[in-house]
């Protein structure tokens, strides 16, 4: 029987870590099956339809970034790559492969569960259209620049439009497939109207309640927003020299570029 939180998969080769995040898994609620190797997890999770996938890097024949380009290919769960390597490189290659999160061993189970809770709360950017027609419509836009006859929904700047309550983002019309973290990051900068939000607001923006103000904010950390921010550029098809929404504040962090005349 299913649990109560979905299907969750772990793809690790060490018993020990194995029966750990089993163990951590099933007490958080989800249904639980396990692989050693690569090619083994490709097939569980596609044949349990996986909600929540752990993946080791360092498996025993094909690693854990080609088991999560495959993975990829029929499944939107999602995924928390786990690792003993603590290397900029691996963050990168695993987020911009398409990974929901990353976590260096040794990693404590409660901090597993809260970022694994903190991705079920916010769920994935929905793939369907922002309802830009009842947007035009309106023509009335409130002081944050959201429609006003949808109570604050749908934030606009410079073309772009996201809706808060569909998870939804549009660039004049055309929808943008976001990850979770890129549709709460760029949710997060729209709302600041241009207030510069530094590296670690935005990591406790992606960790969730978690990361409270007194929590140790890491370089992967930050290193982790600084690619969910570059990728967030490459769909936007920002101009780094004449950015239209994402400012770099240099030693900082990030703002919202101003607001145009379309």
């Amino acid at each position: 029987m299913v649990g109560d939180l979905g299907v969750a998969v772990v793809i690790e080769d060490d018993v020990d870590v194995r029966n750990l995040l089993d163990a951590v898994l099933q007490q958080a609620g989800f249904e639980v099956h396990s692989a050693g190797t690569g090619r083994d997890g490709v097939d569980v999770a596609r044949q349990r339809q996986a909600n929540v996938i752990t993946l080791d890097v360092g498996l025993p024949d094909i690693d854990g970034f080609e088991v999560l380009r495959r993975i990829r290919q029929f499944s939107d769960a999602y995924v928390v790559m786990l690792t003993g390597r603590n290397e900029e490189l691996d963050t990168i290659t695993a987020l911009q492969g398409g990974a929901d999160d990353y976590i260096v061993k040794p990693f404590r189970p409660r901090e597993l569960r809260a970022r694994i809770s903190a991705m079920l709360r916010r769920p994935r950017v929905a793939s369907g259209e922002v309802a830009s027609s009842s947007v035009a419509e309106s023509g009335s836009l409130g002081p944050s620049g959201s429609s006003g006859s949808r109570r604050g929904r749908v934030l606009l700047h410079n073309g772009l439009a996201l809706d808060t309550e569909t998870r939804t983002v549009a660039l004049r019309g055309t929808p943008l497939g976001l990850t979770r973290s890129e549709f709460d990051l760029l949710h997060e900068l729209l709302k600041g109207t241009g207030a510069v939000r530094t590296r670690a607001d935005l990591v406790r923006v992606v960790r969730g309640e978690y990361y409270g103000e007194d929590t140790y904010i890491s370089e992967a950390d930050e290193r982790a927003v600084e690619v969910h921010i570059g990728n967030l550029r490459r769909k936007l098809r920002e101009d780094p020299q004449d950015p239209r929404w994402l400012v770099t504040v240099r030693g900082v962090g990030y703002r919202l570029a101003p607001k145009r005349a379309e």
